[in-house]
Order: C-alpha cells, then structure tokens, then sequence
C-alpha cells in the first residue's frame, strides 16, 4: 500500500508524461513505464541513479543510493512503532528473520518496554473497595 503522497506525486507524474506523449505524438514508445525518457523509450538504472543524484544535490539532500530509501524507509516505520511483520511484507523480505535480523538494531528499548508491559502482572493488587469497609 501506498501513502497519499506517494499516490499524489505518482499521479502528477503520470499526467507530465500524458502531457509528454502528446507532444511527441506518433514518435512516443508507449512501453507503460513509470519512469522513461521523454520519448517513452527504456531508461537505463545508470541514467536515472544519475538523475536521483541531481534531484538530491539541487534540493540541497545528502547524496545517498537509491537502495538506501529502501532501508530508511524500513527504519522510519520501525522507529515509529510499526509491526516488524508488516515491515517484512512491504519490504518483500522471504521471513520475519531477515527483517529482524537487519533492522532489530534500529528499535532500541524493545526490552525496556517489554519489561514495562509485564509490571504489575503477577503482582495481587488489593482491591481498594474491599479494605475500606
């Protein structure tokens, strides 16, 4: 599932290329890629990395790969409390293992709250109705 930007952006992006393709006219390689030259033909993985790599520097970003959105985008949805099993599955990952085994470092406190969930648990709390008759 995408996020309501993600949709946004992918819809406006969507409407330049309809916007290219009817400049082009018979010249355009209607291939139904998302990302493509002008004319509609095949963008090479090299060309759009370089690209990426404008769009970061012009916006003033760190220069970072494209591989590294995908792991940020695992750490900001662990950091912010979501199921390691959800995770796994927009990730695409085989198991839960692997998810774990790659971003468990990125949930510290997983055993405080752990341990903060159980308090009191075991523990007979006196009714406070009962003692005060």
């Amino acid at each position: 599932m995408l996020t309501d930007d993600a949709i946004r952006e992918l819809k406006s992006h969507k409407r330049r290329q309809a916007q290219e393709k009817l400049l082009m006219g018979e010249a355009y390689q209607d291939n139904s890629l998302v990302f493509c030259k002008e004319d509609g033909s095949f963008l090479s993985p090299k060309v759009f990395t370089k690209r990426f790599q404008r769009l970061l520097e012009r916006a003033g970003l760190p220069k970072v790969r494209l591989h590294d959105l995908r792991h940020t985008h695992a750490s900001l949805l662990l950091a912010r409390g979501v199921n390691p099993k959800i995770v796994q599955e927009r990730l695409g990952h085989s198991s839960i293992t692997i998810t774990l085994d790659l971003y468990s470092h990125l949930t510290p406190g997983l055993q405080e709250a752990a341990a903060a969930a159980l308090n009191g648990l075991l523990r007979k709390e006196k009714d406070p109705v009962k003692t005060q008759g």
